[in-house]
Order: structure tokens, then sequence, then C-alpha cells
């Protein structure tokens, strides 16, 4: 008799990626693999999953649980498995009536580090956080890394790169959802300058202004596709790409999906929360400011309170930056 479970994920797409490995090792370990997966999450995070094989199917709001109350409670769930734990969450379980498993999201220890630096967090990565929502059906970690899927129709083809970016490329995902995540752009400007190789900026609109600003400081070297592609062209441009560098964001997970060498660079936030890159390419590494007491700034790479500095980016050691990538 075929099982069926509804995966939890709301935002944001780093998070959604990561919880890929529970999508897969759901779908082909459970019930000896008779199991129909469907996938809750926001709407404006389906390009992330509509390609997905191991989604069954995907089922989306724009803001609210109450918008697909119902079909959660007719969807004859089995089980829930819930990557969120939140309010929101706690809704979609209840309206899916099923037996339901939580993630912990350890706020209280990620608080503590913040605001004592008192480091008590587990070595544990959030994917293996996320997987022991299963454990009690056996159902292990198949140890594959995430997946990420780009859909046939949003590929690109290498007609969109100039010219002196079609022989090979540095993709360096330079944007963050908060300052504390993003490098000062005159750091950017001197990296870009001393890589000597042709470099791709991805990001999404907002950080065009910046990206122009960094081809004209730089020169021909430096193609700023910021806003011009989805979310899967962006990836796609991952793939094509030599390597990536990244700040903490969404690409940096996309980057690690698509088995790339990812240089990950970390200010306000710290891989100690548990979300560095997972099984990424060869040759991957984070690099990580030296002599800065003040890390982590915040769980988010903000403070709302007080503008932050950029609270560790701008103590990055290039040189470090490009021994990494020539290694």
């Amino acid at each position: 008799m075929t099982v069926k479970v509804l995966i939890i994920r709301f935002s944001s797409i780093g998070d959604i990626v990561l919880t890929t490995p529970v999508i897969r090792c759901v779908k082909e370990q459970m019930n000896g693999g008779d199991v129909e997966v469907h996938y809750l999450t926001k709407k404006q995070f389906i390009p992330l999953l509509k390609a997905n094989p191991y989604i069954d199917k995907l089922i989306t709001i724009q803001d609210q649980v109450s918008e697909v109350a119902e079909e959660l409670k007719n969807g004859g769930y089995d089980y829930v498995f819930d990557l969120h734990k939140n309010i929101r969450s706690s809704r979609a379980k209840k309206a899916a009536q099923a037996l339901s498993f939580s993630f912990d999201k350890l706020n209280i220890k990620k608080w503590l580090y913040v605001n004592f630096k008192w480091n008590t967090m587990p070595a544990v990565h959030i994917v293996d956080r996320y997987m022991a929502t299963t454990k009690a059906f056996g159902i292990v970690n198949d140890e594959k890394g995430l997946d990420y899927f780009i859909p046939e129709d949003e590929k690109l083809s290498d007609a969109v790169l100039p010219e002196n970016f079609k022989n090979g490329f540095v993709a360096y995902a330079f944007g963050g959802q908060h300052e504390g995540k993003i490098m000062p752009t005159v750091k950017i400007i001197e990296l870009c300058k001393k890589l000597n190789r042709p470099v791709v900026l991805l990001g999404g609109p907002d950080d065009k202004g910046r990206g122009d600003e960094i081809v004209k400081a730089v020169g021909a070297n430096v193609w700023n596709s910021s806003g011009q592609f989805s979310i899967n062209g962006s990836a796609w441009i991952i793939q094509r790409s030599d390597l990536v560098i990244a700040h903490d964001t969404g690409l940096m997970h996309i980057a690690a999906a698509l088995k790339k060498k990812v240089i990950s660079l970390w200010g306000a936030t710290v891989p100690e929360f548990g979300m560095y890159p997972y099984k990424p390419g060869d040759g991957s590494c984070m690099i990580e400011p030296v002599d800065y007491w003040d890390r982590p700034y915040s769980k988010l790479g903000d403070r709302k309170w007080y503008k932050p500095s950029f609270k560790g980016m701008e103590k990055i050691d290039l040189n470090e930056v490009v021994e990494a990538i020539d290694r």
C-alpha cells in the first residue's frame, strides 16, 4: 500500500535546497520505495523544485496556509516531515491531520552563540538534522549530497556568454540577503583584479548597481549578469563555470548541489551554524576573517537596530582567496 508523506519547508532558497537529501531518501527508501511525496512551500520557490523527480506533487501558498488547508485536510497523508518548524508549518500539520516529525532549529544555542559567544552548537550539518526527522522509519542518509535539477526550458546556452568567457570563467555569487554577508564592493573590485581571469557576477536585480560599479572599475574581464536571468539561469551559469566564489547565500548551496568547487566567504555568520556547503566539489574551502572576536554577529547577518559594518567581510584575506582558487 502506497504511503503518502508531506514535506514542509517554506523558505528560503538555500534552506529549500538543503532539504533535497530528505526528499530523495524518503522517496527511495520509505516503504520499499512505494511512497508518494508531496512538498509544501511558497509559490516564489517553485523554480527550485519543479524539476525534482523525487517530488510527486508540489503544493504552494502565496502567504497563508489557509490557502491550501482544505487540500491538506483531504490529502490523506500518513506522515508529515516539518523541516521549517514555525507557526505556519504548525498550521499546515494541523490541517494535514497526520503523524508529524519536526527538526530541531537549535535557536537557543544560536542565540547563546550570537549574544554571548558561547558555542554550544553540535558539529552536525543541518542536512543531518533534517534527516533525523526520518530516523523512525529506518531511513538513512545516502551521502549523495544535495540535488538541484535545472528545467530543460530554463537552461541557457553559450550564446549568452561574452566571447572571452566561453573558454572558462569563475562564477561569483556576490550578493547576500543582509549586509553582514556581503563583502564590500571595493574589496570585490580588488579581488577581481587579482584573479586575472574572467569573472561572472551572479546576483538579483538589487545587485545590478554594485555589479555595474565593479565592471566599470575592473573592465571586460568581469561580466555582470545580475538580474538578467532566473534562478535556474544563474544555476546554469554556475554549472558551466570552472568554480564558484560565494557569500553565505542560496547560490552557494546550489553550487554545492551541482558539485562545483566552492570557495565560500564568511562574515557576520559562521559555518558552525551548520549551513556551510554540503558535499561540494573537490577543492572547496571556507574562508573566514581572522582576528575578529565579535563573530557571529547575528544569526542571519543582520542587526535591525544597528546599521552594521561588514562585520568580518571587510577582513577577508584576498590572497587566501586567490590561493584557494589556484589550488
